[in-house]
């Protein structure tokens, strides 16, 4: 869906079920409803250690790519180093075979260490570890006979088919809004989302940042995707839409203050807030709906896109 001021536009999928009890109909009906609309792309999170009822984001994605046909399939963000990238990397070629090349991956290093244990892993040398498994998966899905000699993982003639449909590689963007981050970003990735935890100020911000980054390296910005998440509800009673998406927010990511994350309010609150994320470079914006999915994102395709 590209708006009449050049913005493409993705939606979220729903994937926490706080009544604990998936309504696999409903999912279906909102997928398809998403695409029928037109939206370019559906994305979800992963939070695999977790107390929520939240679905796996790969194996939901493929059952999208199973009933759906154009609409995009993005995941942001995949926490890679709690992932073994091999396993990983098949997974993800094999559904971008199953999509017929419709998939995006997003990678990040994540918060913290604290699972690092449950997985198996040293909360050492996490950046290295993170760039050197991303590097096992291109080698993967690009090289017909794969050597890699790295600190982590070794693959001595490693061959992996099928390769992904998207050449040379299925498109891999970076989270974090660290400059460290950022400039993993523009050195190793094809595009940038800016954190739905993240307020519109933090945002705009990194959105800047990055982009001079990109001017430093001398990259081509146009072929960058840059992006943001933003937290949404739609209502012509404000305090009504902020105090859903607050509850909605709380679940997802426990108790505290989300005043200042997302927009929640009027169609023209919404317009305003978007307009100023695009202005500051973004041209892509994933609209994440976190309750009374259908309904919201009817809402959001019929007052709030047409003004965008």
């Amino acid at each position: 869906m590209l708006t009449a001021s050049g913005l493409n536009l993705g939606i979220s999928l729903p994937q926490n079920f706080p009544e604990r009890c998936l309504n696999i109909d409903y999912l279906r009906d909102y997928v398809r409803r998403a695409e029928s609309i037109g939206f370019d792309d559906v994305w979800l999170t992963e939070n695999i250690l977790s107390a929520n009822f939240q679905l796996e984001p790969v194996t939901l994605l493929t059952y999208v790519a199973a009933i759906t046909e154009r609409i995009r399939l993005g995941v942001a963000l995949v926490i890679l180093n709690t992932r073994n990238p091999v396993q990983l990397a098949k997974a993800l070629a094999s559904l971008d075979q199953l999509s017929n090349g419709r998939v995006c991956l997003g990678v990040g290093l994540g918060a913290g260490t604290n699972n690092y244990a449950a997985f198996g892993i040293s909360p050492e040398r996490r950046v290295a570890r993170f760039e050197e498994g991303l590097k096992v998966m291109k080698a993967l899905w690009t090289d017909d006979s794969a050597a890699f000699k790295g600190e982590f993982w070794q693959l001595d003639k490693a061959r992996m088919e099928p390769k992904p449909v998207q050449k040379p590689h299925i498109p891999v963007i970076f989270g974090g809004h660290a400059e460290a981050a950022l400039r993993r970003a523009v050195r190793l990735g094809d595009g940038w989302m800016a954190a739905g935890s993240i307020s519109t100020e933090q945002s705009i911000d990194s959105l800047m940042q990055i982009r001079g980054l990109l001017k430093e390296a001398g990259s081509d910005e146009s072929k960058f995707m840059l992006s943001k998440r933003l937290y949404v509800a739609v209502d012509d009673d404000e305090a009504k839409a902020r105090a859903n998406l607050s509850e909605a927010l709380s679940y997802q990511y426990g108790a505290r203050d989300y005043q200042s994350i997302g927009v929640a309010g009027a169609p023209g609150r919404i317009v305003e807030v978007v307009g100023r994320i695009r202005e500051a470079g973004a041209r892509h914006i994933v609209l994440n709906v976190l309750y009374d999915h259908i309904d919201q994102m009817e809402a959001v395709a019929a007052r709030v896109v047409p003004k965008l």
